[in-house]
């Protein structure tokens, strides 16, 4: 039997909240509430699957792990060490092994840059090898990308979409880093050219070791590459499980929804389930409803969920669920009962 993997990130009860300003020449106040404490890890060498509408604070949470955003509170661990509590000096020596690849491809590169240039910037920057190593490390990393060595050379906007997300990968890879946030690498490109870059860093992964966090909205997609998928919503996750899990036994109404949506290739099938459809908009993060954040859509809902946040829990081995009517079996009849009072 294997061994259960060790969490290699550890995220503890983190949350992000922005300062919003109540209009044009007024004074701020409030706050916008991106990430609400959230708990979960990530094991070394798994990929887990982050997913959620736009807005509900997936980004933000990426970036708060790698302290590109300072969090306002919680704790982050990255192999045991609390990224939290370290000044920016003290972080650098571990940023190169946390890497990012960026939503835009196009963005996310200086157009002012050669490639070869963008790419050996993290290894000039860490001092890891001398300048004439660079030319070496670079050429390597474009071939392992799959672009053509002899293109160090050219700008960015002489690539396309997907080429230039290669370019970011291999950027990411250059200090050869651990664990890498892949921020939506895909949902600014070509439906083609999707699968080349998931099956691209499912190939570095299993090369390197590496370990992700999978930022995205394609659900299907999200289950193909991931081990472990966590669904969030209006800054707090709904719930958490391996990717077989989770798909075939959704607990949370909001991942009910969300599977639902997910179109299913054969006909009957397809005709027969049963599509949920959710009333409303999503809440503002500035004032978001009082207990579960999910309430104001659920078609589930109960008294109960306006008035009492659902607990963060296990409700099965590695299943973790926040909803009053999701319970660990020996609590099934305490909950209910809850439920109706």
């Amino acid at each position: 039997m294997n061994e259960p993997r060790v969490a290699l990130v550890e995220v503890r009860d983190l949350r992000v909240h922005y300062g919003a300003a109540r209009g044009l020449g007024e004074r701020r106040g409030g706050s916008i509430k991106a990430v609400d404490g959230i708990t979960f890890s990530i094991r070394r060498g798994e990929t887990l699957g982050l997913v959620g509408e736009s807005g509900c604070g997936k980004s933000s949470a990426g970036r708060a792990i790698l302290q590109l955003v300072r969090p306002t509170s919680g704790e982050v661990l990255f192999d045991g060490t609390r990224l939290t509590i370290l000044r920016d000096r003290d972080l650098r020596p571990l940023r190169q092994r946390m890497q990012i690849i960026f939503q835009d491809p196009h963005a996310s590169l200086n157009p002012r840059m050669k490639v070869g240039e963008i790419i050996a910037e993290p290894l000039a920057i860490h001092r890891l090898i001398s300048p004439n190593e660079r030319r070496a490390r670079v050429r390597d990393l474009l071939e392992t990308v799959g672009l053509n060595p002899n293109h160090a050379n050219h700008y960015p906007h002489e690539f396309s979409g997907g080429q230039r997300q290669r370019i970011g990968i291999a950027r990411a890879l250059a200090a050869q880093p651990e664990f890498i946030v892949c921020d939506e690498p895909i949902s600014a490109l070509d439906v083609s050219v999707q699968a080349q870059i998931v099956n691209l860093l499912q190939d570095l992964q299993e090369r390197y070791g590496l370990t992700y966090l999978f930022i995205a909205h394609d659900l299907a997609m999200v289950r193909h590459v991931s081990d472990r998928v966590a669904v969030m919503y209006l800054g707090k996750l709904c719930e958490l499980a391996d990717r077989q899990r989770l798909y075939a036994q959704p607990s949370h109404p909001y991942t009910q929804a969300l599977l639902s949506a997910i179109p299913i290739a054969d006909p009957a099938l397809e005709r027969a389930r049963r599509r949920i459809i959710l009333q409303g908009d999503v809440p503002s993060p500035s004032s978001p409803p009082s207990g579960c954040r999910f309430v104001t859509r659920c078609p589930l809902a109960m008294p109960l969920c306006a008035e009492q946040e659902p607990e963060w829990r296990e409700i099965d081995r590695g299943h973790w669920v926040a909803c009053h009517l999701s319970s660990p079996p020996d609590d099934a009849a305490k909950g209910h009962e809850a439920a109706q009072r």
